[in-house]
């Protein structure tokens, strides 16, 4: 090898921008994401974006923000020169989207840069124009409004390269396209326009209360979607969660409507993503992703942001509080009763179980009967067993619950019952499962029973997941399991929960400690439980063909009512469905 190629030497600037371009200008996409996210900075209230040939061609953002200096233009396109730092605590306190300096500097070098500004003090604005990372002249005049607009021309122009990595313009249009939806859903405070090529724009006008939140939202996901969101708003100490999530029945077969953002800056979080996905656990089919739009609001010195150059990934400082408070938050915004039950419905006493017989005294076909008073004389009839009752017209009656009154049962599967809105069907099966999983659930909360092995196991691990254990020992002891540490590189398990005596011990305290790695928590354990919580659930619930009374029927749709999350079954499936009298009536065309 030459021995001048080994030596060390510094890199001329123009190779040193094109490197980090590299790194931040992966597609067109890339560099729109940093032209928003520098508008944003600049407190920028209406932003116009166009682009041509998937942003290839041409990629075009102007905003009305603070603007930039005639003096600052060149120095806008020099690596490592930002207004959004000033010193080391600046950047342990990142409060910008946008921060390293090097995001106009490194798009210049690959790309013709036409950058025009004119800040709100300033009589008339000054473009500088820039190709391949070199300045042509000195800032020129421009006719301008305060703001900022950049124009990006001939992408990878001088990387060819790189540019034979591109896709299709359909591809190159699509992730633009994501870009902008991401940015306008976590910034409804701003207006957005987004046009391509010479298709009629799209526009998003500032949304500044919840009902044109929502009608962004629905416009970014999708119509149907408005249905099924559920406000979060919540706060703990530093830790806030706004937002929100979207019923279970709503779910995607991708993942592609989850929006996370972290101070208004949109990421992805492999912390974040279990702490959802175990939200969602009980409630969603299998194989479904849940959507939501969340702005989870944190200290900055609590998360260091700056750990990629595209800012997707972050770090917390204490990854176990941020998972446990998402989590418990979307756990209990999920758990609605059946019809939203009103407080006059309250939950009727739960049996206490130990650990070890939770779940075991329910017996096939039982059903725990409840009281109700039917306020009509239909009510009564069917009560006393009549056949035939007189059916009623409906009536907004507040002495009816949110799941009405039973009036027969459909081929031993649905119970078929009429409230307030028209018909409520019911899938007896399902929501008597989700009924007694949750009592078991219930019934075991804050149980630490456990019971010794005859035969201790000893668990060979690795010196990391020693030091898991070592650090969070008192989380498995909270949860029933005795172990102890027998050498550098083993574990000897002397007690475990009763409720898990069966299952493969090693392979669930493995999975928790990869997951207190990774997450900083765990619900390995928690999850196995509800699984043969869930197994006796099952095996406990009324069967098909179970002929009922009217009076059970009646206590199922009490007991509905007063069970977090009875309107989906263990598995994901609803357990109910409202059909109101209009969409009966446009059925059969009455009224017409």
């Amino acid at each position: 090898m030459d021995h001048d190629i080994r030596r060390i030497r510094t890199l001329d600037s123009k190779l040193v921008n094109q490197i980090a371009a590299g790194e931040v200008v992966e597609r067109p996409a890339s560099v729109l994401k940093e032209l928003l996210e520098n508008s944003l900075d600049a407190d920028a209230r209406n932003i116009t974006v166009q682009a041509e040939r998937g942003g290839t061609k041409r990629i075009y953002v102007a905003d009305d923000g603070n603007g930039i200096d005639k003096e600052d233009l060149k120095l806008a396109l020099s690596r490592h020169a930002t207004s959004k730092l000033s010193s080391l605590d600046d950047l342990l306190c990142i409060g910008s989207l946008g921060f390293r300096g090097e995001a106009l500097p490194s798009i210049a070098s690959v790309s013709r840069i036409r950058l025009r500004s004119r800040t709100r003090s300033a009589d008339s604005a000054w473009e500088l124009v820039c190709e391949g990372g070199q300045v042509k002249e000195a800032p020129r005049p421009a006719a301008q409004a305060p703001g900022t607009t950049v124009e990006i021309s001939d992408l990878f122009f001088n990387t060819p390269a790189r540019r034979k990595f591109l896709k299709t313009e359909a591809t190159e249009l699509h992730h633009l396209d994501q870009v902008v939806k991401r940015i306008a859903l976590g910034r409804f405070d701003v207006g957005f326009s987004f046009k391509h090529n010479d298709r009629s724009p799209v526009n998003w006008k500032q949304a500044t209360d919840q009902g044109a939140r929502v009608e962004r939202i629905a416009a970014v996901c999708g119509k149907e979607i408005a249905g099924s969101l559920v406000r979060i708003n919540a706060a703990s100490g530093d830790l806030s969660l706004q937002g929100w999530i979207c019923d279970p029945t709503y779910s995607r077969r991708q993942a592609d409507q989850q929006f996370f953002y972290l101070n208004g800056r949109f990421i992805r979080d492999k912390t974040v993503s279990h702490a959802i996905r175990q939200a969602y656990r009980d409630v969603l089919f299998h194989d479904r992703h849940p959507a939501f739009v969340i702005n989870f609001g944190i200290d900055p010195l609590r998360v260091d942001v700056n750990v990629h150059p595209t800012k997707h990934e972050v770090r917390f400082r204490d990854a176990r509080r941020v998972h446990d408070f998402i989590y418990h938050e979307l756990h209990k915004a999920l758990a609605r009763p059946a019809g939203s039950a009103a407080p006059d419905y309250p939950a009727a006493a739960v049996s206490t179980h130990n650990l070890a017989t939770a779940g075991r005294g329910f017996q096939q076909g039982h059903i725990r009967l409840a009281e109700f008073a039917p306020p009509t004389a239909v009510y009564a009839a069917l009560a006393a067993g009549a056949n035939t009752p007189v059916v009623e017209e409906p009536v907004a009656d507040p002495a009816v619950p949110p799941l009405g009154y039973a009036l027969a049962q459909l081929h031993g599967v649905y119970i078929l019952a009429q409230n307030v809105q028209g018909l409520v069907l019911v899938d007896m099966h399902a929501a008597h499962e989700r009924i007694n999983y949750e009592r078991m659930k219930l019934a075991l909360a804050g149980s630490t029973a456990s019971q010794p092995l005859l035969v201790p196991i000893t668990l060979s691990i690795s010196t990391g997941e020693i030091e898991t254990w070592c650090a969070n020992s008192k989380i498995l002891i909270d949860l029933g399991f005795d172990i102890d540490q027998l050498g550098e590189d083993s574990l000897v398990v002397r007690r475990v929960p009763e409720i898990l005596l069966k299952a493969d011990i090693a392979d669930l305290l493995r999975t928790v400690f990869s997951e207190l790695a990774e997450h900083g928590a765990s619900t390995a354990v928690a999850d196995l439980i509800k699984d043969v919580l869930a197994g006796r659930a099952c095996y406990g619930s009324v069967r098909a063909n179970r002929k009922l009374t009217v009076e059970e029927m009646n206590a199922l749709l009490r007991d509905m009512e007063a069970t977090d999350r009875s309107g989906l079954c263990n598995h994901g499936r609803p357990t109910w469905v409202q059909l109101s009298m209009a969409e009966l009536d446009n059925w059969f065309k009455r009224g017409r």
